[in-house]
């Protein structure tokens, strides 16, 4: 494709060769001929300088020019950089149309038209599909699944009954939608009795879904994941948990039962949240944070364990780094005039165990 052609349609300024032939998006530390980068971070501008690509998308503020390199100036690199990426690399066929003579569909499923179902998938009873939707080989979809359009599930997914999935979902390898919330009332003797868990799990529009989460059905009602959602991998959503619209969940998050995650939250990797809490809109959580209670305000930032607000998480880690030091000049400069021999003989045995704990 022509650089130009890539330039009309991000309807953006070309300083270079327009005729130069784009192959392929590249990282511009790996970049060759033909190839088309990008520069969206400050960080990576140094690479401009070395990087063998015929072309780099910029922002508008990027000043830097090369002989043999032309430019592309948009608003907004990244998102320049998604579309192309989409531009040159359009979606590959993934099943061929109509149905794997291996798979097991009920009589009374409803499909819509054009649904691709691959090799020794199963559709249960009563299931709807909608138009356009793709499921891949080994996906089990059990009775009274309704699933909407264009949904993409891909090989060894399964949709316990009863669940809810809506349009332009897309759900990767090995996860489970609807399995048994962990719900057990202890008994005298010390054993557990199973709760019944007999509500479901409903995904709205636009969501997607990593490879190996476990989303738990409701014990009564529903498990909400909201329009726009996106799930990394290894995520646990427990039952009753709520996702808002638009969050991000990053990989290893764990949400306990009957939590309420509002809209446009961020939580980043091995995130860890207590159950029967809400946490209010434009939340971000820090990596491996804790977090025990409610959150409130909206459009903060939290990390630690427990979590707190970001600047404090910080000044506390700051001071439990030091605490070592200031420890051995207390020792030095007040034990010896406040307390006992026999005291300073045990506050010197402390004071001695602690300076091997590292900041």
């Amino acid at each position: 494709m022509k650089l130009y052609e890539i330039a009309n349609t991000l309807g953006c300024e070309i300083i270079g060769d327009p005729e130069i032939e784009i192959r392929r998006v590249a990282e511009i530390q790996n970049a060759g001929k033909g190839d088309i980068t990008f520069i969206s971070n400050p960080k990576y501008e140094k690479f401009f300088d070395t990087t063998g690509a015929s072309a780099v998308i910029v922002g508008k503020s990027f000043t830097k020019r090369r002989e043999g390199i032309s430019l592309l100036i948009v608003d907004d690199p990244y998102f320049a950089f998604v579309r192309v990426l989409k531009l040159l690399n359009p979606p590959v066929e993934l099943l061929p149309p109509g149905i794997h003579p291996t798979a097991v569909v009920a009589e009374s499923a409803v499909l819509g038209e054009n649904v691709r179902i691959g090799a020794n998938a199963v559709i249960g009873e009563r299931v709807k599909i909608g138009n356009n939707t793709v499921i891949m080989p080994g996906v089990v979809i059990c009775d009274d699944v309704e699933i909407g359009n264009d949904v993409l599930i891909y090989p060894n997914v399964t949709v316990y009954h009863k669940c809810k999935i809506g349009n332009r979902v897309i759900i990767h390898s090995g996860t489970v939608i609807g399995s048994d919330g962990f719900g057990f009332a202890p008994r005298p003797d010390g054993s557990y009795e199973k709760i019944p868990q007999v509500g479901i799990v409903v995904i709205e529009d636009d969501v997607e879904i990593g490879s190996n989460c476990s989303i738990d059905r409701a014990t009564l009602g529903e498990t909400v994941i909201k329009r726009g959602a996106k799930l990394d991998n290894l995520i646990q959503i427990a039952h009753n948990v709520v996702i808002g619209e638009n969050t991000v969940i990053a990989a290893q998050t764990g949400i306990a039962g009957s939590t309420k995650i509002g809209k446009n939250c961020v939580l980043a990797g091995q995130v860890g949240i207590v159950g029967h809490i809400e946490i209010a809109d434009r939340t971000t959580i820090a990596a491996q944070s804790g977090v025990s209670k409610s959150i409130t305000e909206p459009g903060k930032v939290y990390f630690g364990y427990p979590a707190r607000e970001h600047s404090v998480a910080l000044r506390i880690e700051g001071a439990i780094r030091q605490l070592p030091e200031l420890i051995r000049e207390f020792r030095v400069l007040y034990v010896p005039s406040i307390l006992s021999l026999h005291q300073q003989f045990y506050f010197h045995f402390f004071v001695y165990i602690l300076s091997f704990l590292k900041p």
